[in-house]
């Protein structure tokens, strides 16, 4: 016997009607890339999405056709991820920090029918758009008076469609249509894996649940109180679903643009009043910096969700005792629409001691419900939850990966003992009693020394804590006895002296005594990837002869 309810689908679409309707009068700020400061609502919004799918149905786009974006947080784009999702079409947002040949290979690879692309972006336009074929148009998200001039009438010559024209051709009104919730909604690709990147086609359905599940307390919690700030990407895994999150709540939102620097998310935090944030730590570091710099403190600013890559400790407790900014450690991947876990204390946590609730503070946290893991073996067996076992990390859920945009790569899933199927993440972590998983290495950059595992992620957040480090790396560099060993690469706080022998020592008493580098070697900057991760691959190449010191 089946239940009698309603079979409404979980569409996209239902998220900016229900944010329209019901939290219509609320603001949307956005910082241009024209230089201005724009203000509109949802309801403005809802409306906009509207004529913008008419106009890409005017322009032929038909279910399933991928259409893509090279842009900025901003309201034109937020408009693009309703438009193009709720008449059935595949949003692909591509990352703009990609090389040229990496953005033209991607778009080839997912077939775009048309791009939509911010002003900063024109060059990587034009760079590419005579290797597309498939790209039957470019549109530049922008008015009339901000186009740029026309170009000589060559076959390389790109000749853009104005955003704005677009819009004030379409008609106003429109039904967005019905269909099934697991029609493909949005198409992300990740560079998390080996060889060319892989597409991850969401869903419909994945997307709203992840929406729902982001919302809740023990996750983001995020509600209609709430002014957003998203300085994660929205070309960056759906900027980890706020845009669907922020229309399912009806919060005010704001956009940073292209000004992601101390300065420019300060003035904004303050002037918009910003309450909630999301963002990798790197962009976190400049902010702090500037603000420290100026003596500066957060008026309105109390909660932000940092993931990405590992938080460093001391950055979770300086905005936590400095700033009065609630940080909630986070663990996710592309492959998980991203959000996996979320790192917030357990009643029976609210006895302990400052320090013991900060230890479990660091830690990645939590599964929220949707999502399963555990950890394994390298023979696939189940790993004890003590905390001190390590393993391979695996996941499942409704808005996990069960395989890649056109195959590539083959099946991913892995099968347990129980015929259970799961998702291998390529992480490596730890699960304490209470289920609060720890990160300690991706298992491409876990250290092998002497048979034994030590994991870079501790040894970094232990340099990061030295109050003279700006920024630290530790990588493997091969050893004639133990196989591999650490080594420390640092990056200086400005004025800095300090020296090899300072930061080796730093380590005493912190962890056993075989797990401390090696070597250290200073450095003017560490290389890091178009999603602000750092490029531990590059760093192996550069030092790849480097000679550790004998003992």
């Amino acid at each position: 016997m089946q239940g009698l309810m309603m079979g409404t689908q979980l569409l996209i679409s239902t998220l900016i009607e229900h944010a329209g309707r019901h939290a219509g009068e609320t603001e949307i700020v956005s910082r241009r890339v024209e230089g201005d400061i724009h203000r509109t609502n949802w309801r403005e919004v809802q409306q906009r999405s509207k004529q913008l799918a008419n106009a890409l149905l005017a322009m032929g786009v038909k279910p399933g056709d991928r259409v893509a974006t090279i842009a900025w947080n901003g309201y034109r784009h937020l408009e693009l991820y309703y438009a193009v999702s709720g008449i059935g079409a595949i949003l692909h947002t591509i990352n703009p920090r990609l090389h040229p040949d990496q953005v033209a290979w991607i778009a080839n690879h997912a077939e775009d029918r048309h791009v939509f692309f911010d002003a900063t972006f024109l060059p990587i336009a034009q760079a590419v758009a005579a290797r597309c074929p498939t790209v039957k148009s470019w549109v530049q998200m922008t008015a009339r008076d901000r186009m740029p001039a026309a170009q000589s009438a060559t076959p390389t010559a790109l000749e853009p469609l104005c955003y704005e024209e677009l819009l004030a051709a379409a008609a106003p009104q429109l039904v967005w249509p019905s269909f099934d919730e697991n029609t493909a909604s949005s198409l992300c690709y990740t560079s998390g894996t080996t060889g060319n990147p892989k597409g991850v086609l969401y869903s419909h359905r994945s997307s709203v649940l992840h929406a729902f599940g982001a919302a809740m307390p023990d996750a983001m919690g995020v509600s209609a109180s709430d002014c957003v700030l998203p300085v994660v990407p929205m070309f960056h895994v759906n900027a980890w679903g706020l845009p669907y999150t922020m229309a399912l709540v009806g919060c005010k939102v704001v956009f940073p643009g292209a000004a992601l620097d101390g300065k420019s998310l300060y003035e904004l935090f303050e002037n918009e009043k910003v309450t909630f944030s999301a963002g990798v730590p790197t962009v976190w570091l400049g902010l702090i910096n500037y603000m420290k710099q100026n003596g500066y403190t957060f008026s309105s600013f109390r909660k932000t969700i940092i993931g990405g890559s590992a938080c460093p400790p001391a950055m979770i407790r300086t905005l936590n005792d400095d700033f009065g900014v609630e940080v909630i450690h986070a663990w996710g991947m592309s492959e998980m629409s991203p959000l996996g876990t979320t790192c917030k204390l357990a009643n029976r946590h609210l006895t302990l001691s400052k320090d013991l609730q900060l230890r479990i503070l660091e830690k990645q946290g939590h599964v929220i419900y949707g999502v399963d893991m555990k950890i394994v073996d390298p023979d696939g067996k189940d790993l004890p939850w003590d905390g001190v076992a390590f393993g391979d990390l695996l996941v499942r859920g409704p808005w996990v990966v069960r395989a890649y945009f056109k195959s590539e790569g083959g099946d991913p899933l892995v099968i347990d003992a129980d015929g259970i199927s799961w998702f291998p993440t390529g992480d490596v972590g730890t699960i304490d009693p209470d289920g609060y998983l720890q990160i300690t290495d991706r298992s491409k950059d876990v250290i092998k020394s002497g048979g034994e595992w030590i994991g870079s992620i501790d040894l970094e957040n232990i340099a990061m804590a030295h109050p003279e480090v700006a920024m630290a790396a530790v990588i493997a560099i091969p050893h004639p006895k133990w196989d591999e060993r650490p080594l420390l690469v640092v990056v200086r706080k400005a004025d800095s002296t300090v020296s090899r022998e300072d930061l080796l020592a730093h380590y005493e008493g912190k962890i056993a005594k075989w797990w401390t580098p090696d070597d250290v070697v200073f450095v003017e900057a560490i290389p890091l990837g178009a999603t602000g991760k750092m490029l531990k691959a590059k760093l192996r190449d550069t030092f790849r002869g480097h000679k550790l010191p004998t003992a």
